[in-house]
């Protein structure tokens, strides 16, 4: 059957089901899907002077169709040096989570992240300097902006936490480098890109007939990516197929491992791919603490090598049972 590839990911997360959400874009995210399988669309700009704390509906990174926009490495709108980004609007997804939606430099510009590969968050938090790294799961569709899906650890993650309190607006104007913070200074957050953040590529590895994902919580964020470029790619004759390889797209596998049912990040998002693209994408969520008494119905448990060899092919190609 070819080769295979295996990308393993561990983080935790609590999302929830945002209801009144759900019922806000419902009928526009279905016109979405619909419209977009197999067509090409404009990219999708924004007003990027709005700025706003959402609470009762969801950004289209998080309900639209995936996307194909590949840029090649080193072509990212951020560069080596941090740059002062604003918080354009907040949109709470779960009880600590929520979608970050951060303005560019150039307005008339998307990001031009490859894929894949992630930015640095750089801010002066509590006197000391803190630096993590964030995978967005926006696409160089979208035009001016680019979103962040972050959960707030609270005290445990300084930037987390900090992420999630900046004032949508706000932009620092204090020096980058480390050694010109000054004392009083106070930051909102900056972001660069550096070498070292881009990862495989997308055109090697569509070279694959089979991909496994092993997520956890915030895990997703990358594979997010990923999948966007894997799946984003059909003509109009709905045969799945890379734009500039022509090859048939891999089939992906998604073990996905999250405490309860209540935990899981982007589901509904990841669910509706794998309804239109049924052949290509097979997820399976793991729940390691569900309620004997709940009504899930799915895979309880963790993810093992039982589970893995229960749903992915070996590496000589051997067919999995995918009960």
């Amino acid at each position: 059957m070819g080769r295979s590839v295996r990308s393993i990911l561990d983080c935790v997360i609590h999302p929830y089901k945002h209801q009144k959400a759900r019922a806000a874009t419902k009928e526009q995210e279905e016109s979405a899907l619909t419209q977009n399988k197999g067509a090409s669309s404009p990219p999708i700009k924004i007003n990027t002077t709005t700025n706003q704390e959402n609470e009762d509906w969801l950004p289209s990174t998080m309900t639209g169709p995936p996307v194909s926009a590949y840029c090649a490495p080193r072509s990212c709108q951020l560069t080596e040096t941090p740059t002062p980004i604003p918080l354009l609007s907040r949109t709470r997804v779960s009880e600590t989570a929520a979608v970050l939606r951060f303005g560019l430099p150039d307005t008339e510009q998307p990001l031009n992240l490859s894929t894949c590969a992630c930015i640095l968050a750089k801010s002066e938090i509590e006197g000391e300097m803190v630096v993590r790294p964030y995978t967005p799961i926006s696409t160089n569709h979208n035009v001016g902006y680019f979103d962040l899906l972050v959960r707030n650890y609270g005290a445990a993650g300084k930037m987390s936490r900090h992420l999630h309190e900046i004032k949508p607006g706000v932009t620092t104007s204090v020096s980058f480098l480390f050694d010109e913070i000054k004392p009083g200074d106070t930051t909102s957050v900056s972001f660069f890109h550096v070498p070292v953040n881009i990862k495989i590529q997308a055109p090697a590895f569509l070279e694959y007939e089979e991909i496994l994902m092993i997520i956890g919580g915030t895990g997703v964020t990358p594979m997010i990516q990923a999948l966007h470029e894997i799946l984003g790619s059909s003509n109009d004759d709905g045969v799945i197929c890379h734009p500039e390889t022509k090859k048939t797209i891999p089939v992906v596998t998604v073990l996905y491992g999250s405490r309860t049912s209540q935990d899981i990040l982007g589901q509904e998002l990841l669910s509706t791919w794998a309804q239109l693209y049924p052949d290509q994408l097979k997820l399976h969520f793991v729940l390691s603490q569900e309620p004997e008494d709940s009504t899930w119905t799915g895979l309880r448990g963790r993810i093992n090598k039982d589970l893995i060899v229960q749903h992915f092919p070996d590496a000589q190609g051997n067919e999995p049972r995918r009960a």
